[in-house]
């Protein structure tokens, strides 16, 4: 089979995952619990301990520019990821945190960056289908379209470099981070340019697009949507593309 042709299936198969999934802002105090149990699963099983002793919820799932969600399949949540809208009025985010020097000088030249945080997947619906990193990550992408992000950030294990490479056409910004904060991981800091690499992600990997008001229902203020939705589908199966 052709590379293109093996794409073609994969992208096949995602969709119709994607039938199957539900996305959900996490706003009260019951998901978030059930937010912090699955972070605990997973970190527990990526010996991330450290997590643990910092506490599974922290302030910066509460600040005003991060947007905690639950991913969803057949109504069992099976991973969660945070973002961060990071701009340079409000400059909080993980990697923010932890790289100022790095981020900064982007931020002061009027540069706006989504940072994506505390993505955690339930170990025994990965290994039955390894495919959640996409159904995640599919967030930040659409929060990049949205904001109209210039650089989405991933502090990630050395050995996922790989996969946001290949997938995102993301670069290494620091020097691997060895046993990096004693948190037994060796992890590097990545970066994608926005503007260059989303019109060819969509291209090659159109379940990432999705239509306007899915990206207004995940994204926009309270205030704005004036009730919050309990749940959000996802629609790239419906954009005109696919």
């Amino acid at each position: 089979m052709t590379q293109s042709g093996s794409v073609s299936e994969f992208n096949s198969r995602l969709y119709d995952i994607l039938d199957r999934v539900e996305y959900r802002r996490i706003v009260s105090a019951e998901d978030m619990e059930d937010v912090a149990r699955l972070r605990e699963k997973s970190f527990t099983a990526a010996n991330l301990l450290p997590f643990l002793k910092e506490g599974l919820i922290d302030d910066l799932d509460f600040d005003p520019h991060a947007y905690v969600f639950g991913i969803y399949y057949d109504e069992r949540l099976v991973s969660t990821v945070r973002i961060h809208h990071v701009t340079p009025a409000h400059r909080v985010s993980t990697c923010g945190k932890a790289f100022p020097e790095i981020l900064d000088p982007m931020l002061d030249a009027g540069m706006t960056m989504i940072d994506p945080a505390r993505l955690a997947a339930d170990p025994e619906f990965l290994a039955e289908i390894p495919a959640i990193p996409y159904l995640t990550l599919r967030i930040a992408t659409m929060a990049t379209d949205y904001f109209e992000a210039h650089k989405c950030f991933a502090f990630v294990k050395v050995q996922h470099a790989a996969f946001y490479r290949r997938v995102f056409r993301a670069h290494q910004v620091v020097p691997p981070q060895p046993n990096w904060n004693s948190y037994n991981v060796d992890a590097v800091l990545m970066a994608v340019d926005v503007p260059a690499v989303l019109p060819k992600l969509y291209v090659r990997y159109p379940f990432f697009r999705s239509q306007p008001f899915e990206r207004r229902m995940m994204f926009a203020s309270p205030e704005e949507l004036g009730t919050m939705p309990l749940t959000i589908r996802p629609t790239a199966r419906y954009h005109p593309s696919a």
